[in-house]
């Protein structure tokens, strides 16, 4: 016999039991953005590689390292998507999407990105993906900021804190540059060899280093906040307003950088020191100048994006974990007859019980034995169903969780009290 097939490398499984977790958080997440007025989008898990090189930056760990880019079958570059935000742009710009108008927009999915796989990090991961295009103000900084709040709420986990920054305009940044050059050029010998080649051309991505021995380094550069242009200022100090006004506890990191070269003004992460050292789970900001790179017209732009693995694995942590899921009625039958009534009975269930789930029991096993199954299920009900039944033409009503007593009911009895039974169904 051929030994099993193993996944591949970073590739993980998500098994029935942790179904209830993932269907929980995209289903209190859909509630939450349609609470705030955004409307879903689908997009390619499959986009060209310009897309990404263009938007995300040559010199980013993500296209130097991490991306699946190889050739199709055409001679094309292509690669599969490693974040969502350039393709929600590149479809606004396909569509016409922004001419004249703004956008409230989600998405989520699996992405992929080949680094090394961790405890809730992997190389093909899930994200929900928020993003505002068309608005300037700092309200919609702040609408997003507090809209993953309640995220946090509803499903009752606990993220450590929120950090937030502004590294300002592409403009007011030249300057502070400059300064990072002069800085670490200082200390060039101190330098590994990722932060030796971003030097000259993006010395801001030396600050993203999760290199330990940079850090002492990194802690005692200069500041961008230091050398922030006066909208940029007034923005940030806006929308800390804005946030402190919503009750929104957060803190000042004036090291937080984020990892694209798209973000201007506003970055932010939510982080946890519970899952490692990689610490966020919900990190964004502002991506001013994203369309116009990508061949729009000037629009500002925010959005944010958590990874669904690590706020699953916070929601264990933090026992937020539903009940598991069980059908509602439980069809257990003994014989050739009893097998065809008791199909005909749950296809009349789903029919006309709105929501219901039903389960048949394996008809080839005995009567005890699918009793035991149907017990274990968690469903309500069971019905009952050998050949005295379809004799009868009445099935017997089982009550599974409460004391009540069994009933012998025809099929249009049997329909009303499991509809009008106490226990929504989802």
């Amino acid at each position: 016999m051929a030994a099993p097939l193993s996944p591949v490398r970073g590739m993980n499984d998500v098994l029935p039991e942790d179904e209830a977790l993932w269907e929980r958080l995209e289903t209190e997440a859909a509630r939450l953005f349609k609470a705030y007025d955004y409307r879903r989008i689908r997009i390619p898990v499959l986009e060209r590689t310009e897309l990404f090189r263009r938007s995300i930056g040559e010199l980013t760990d993500i296209v130097e390292k991490e991306m699946y880019t190889f050739e199709d079958r055409g001679g094309d570059s292509v690669t599969l998507r490693p974040e969502a935000t350039a393709g929600i742009v590149r479809a606004c710009l396909t569509h016409g999407l922004l001419h004249n108008q703004q956008q409230k927009l989600w998405t989520s999915g699996p992405m992929f990105r080949r680094e090394k796989p961790q405890k809730g990090r992997y190389r093909q991961f899930h994200q929900l993906s928020v993003e505002a295009l068309g608005f300037e103000e700092p309200e919609i900084d702040a609408e997003l900021i507090v809209m993953s709040a309640r995220l946090w709420r509803a499903l009752g986990v606990r993220p450590t804190k929120l950090l937030i920054n502004s590294i300002g305009t592409p403009e007011s940044r030249a300057g502070y540059k400059e300064v990072l050059v002069r800085y670490f050029s200082a200390h060039y010998e101190r330098l590994d060899e990722d932060s030796r080649r971003r030097l000259e051309r993006n010395p801001l991505r030396i600050l993203d280093s999760k290199n330990p021995e940079m850090q002492e380094l990194i802690r005692n550069a200069p500041v961008i906040t230091e050398y922030l242009d006066e909208g940029s200022r007034e923005h940030f100090e806006r929308l800390r307003r804005l946030l402190e006004d919503a009750g929104i506890e957060y803190e000042v990191d004036p090291r937080l950088v984020r990892g694209l070269d798209y973000y201007t003004r506003t970055v932010f992460e939510w982080v946890t020191d519970r899952l490692g050292a990689q610490s966020a789970i919900c990190a964004g900001g502002r991506y001013d100048g994203l369309v116009e790179q990508l061949g729009g017209r000037p629009t500002p732009a925010v959005g944010w994006a958590l990874g669904v693995e690590r706020v699953v694995e916070l929601m264990r942590l933090d026992e937020a974990v539903p009940p598991p899921a069980g059908p509602d009625v439980f069809i257990v039958s003994a014989g050739d007859a009893a097998r065809r009534a008791g199909f005909a009975v749950a296809e009349a269930l789903r029919d006309r019980v709105a929501g219901i789930s039903v389960s048949i029991g394996a008809p080839s096993a005995g009567f005890k034995s699918q009793m035991r199954r149907a017990d274990r299920s968690g469903a309500r009900f069971a019905v009952i169903i050998g050949d005295d039944e379809v004799a009868a033409g009445r099935y017997s009503l089982k009550p599974l969780r409460t004391d009540e007593p069994q009933e012998a009911l025809e099929l249009d009895e049997l329909v009303r009290r499991v509809s009008s039974a106490p226990g929504p169904r989802e």
